[in-house]
């Protein structure tokens, strides 16, 4: 087996191996929605028996990177890249990547901004938000849970829109609000176990939680989010300016 560059020589063959796959991965030799040679095919190519390579799949499938399909073979799990510097919602992303996008409302209406709501949007903790609370699905699979918070004045007719067919950007767009910059923060977080089963994940796994503040050209805040975001299916770039 060649050595890869990552594990040491000596280190166990299933993480050999396991370094291998992913160098194929990177290097787009096996490429995102492919499946990747059978168990049988890769013990006979690099000389090992079937159960280092169940093993070395099973930690890449673990990872995130590749999937089981139950019948067909293991596939190469393709990634979303977000750019963090680019503002738009979710749909807008995802339709400049040609990923087919869906809406699931989970839950919405009014509540009191709070102190800390209300220290966000400059106003007061009895003011109104209107708040939403959705599933974002990525060509038919679940990728993220959406909070997301707006002033109640800002769309007073919020409730007789169709979330689950107009975008937040489309809705601005209809009250002429116009959004301009935006301030994300990034962490990892954990998922209560019935929000983890809802994007199809174990409750151990780590998600990306986007927050983000957006602001429109009056430098009003029009907008708080946060987004819970599948770690295996989503990465991010971020471009560092002189």
């Amino acid at each position: 087996m060649a050595k890869p560059a990552e594990v040491s020589y000596n280190a166990p063959i299933y993480l050999q191996l396991r370094e291998v796959v992913r160098s194929k991965i990177e290097d787009g030799e096996y490429a995102p929605g492919t499946a990747i040679p059978s168990e049988n095919l890769l013990a006979s190519t690099y000389g090992i028996n079937r159960l280092t390579v169940r093993s070395a799949i099973d930690a890449l499938v673990n990872e995130g990177l590749l999937k089981r399909v139950q019948g067909k073979g293991v596939y190469v799990v393709a990634q979303i890249e977000r750019d963090l510097e680019v503002l738009g919602g979710f749909t807008q992303t995802m339709n400049a990547k040609n990923v087919e996008t869906r809406r699931k409302i989970l839950s919405k209406g009014q509540r009191r901004a709070g102190e800390k709501y209300g220290a966000i949007f400059g106003i007061e903790p009895d003011d109104m938000l209107y708040f939403i609370r959705r599933l974002d699905y990525a060509d038919e699979e679940p990728i993220a849970i959406q909070e997301i918070y707006i002033p109640y004045n800002l769309v007073p007719k919020m409730e007789g829109i169709d979330l689950s067919v107009f975008s937040m950007y489309e809705i601005y767009k209809f009250y002429g609000i116009n959004p301009v910059r935006a301030w994300q923060t990034l962490d990892l977080v954990q998922l209560t176990q019935s929000d983890a089963r809802l994007i199809n994940i174990n409750k151990d796994q780590t998600v990306f939680l986007f927050g983000c503040t957006t602001y429109d050209d009056h430098n009003r805040v029009i907008e708080y989010s946060k987004s819970y975001t599948r770690g295996d299916k989503c990465n991010f770039t971020v471009h560092f300016h002189k």
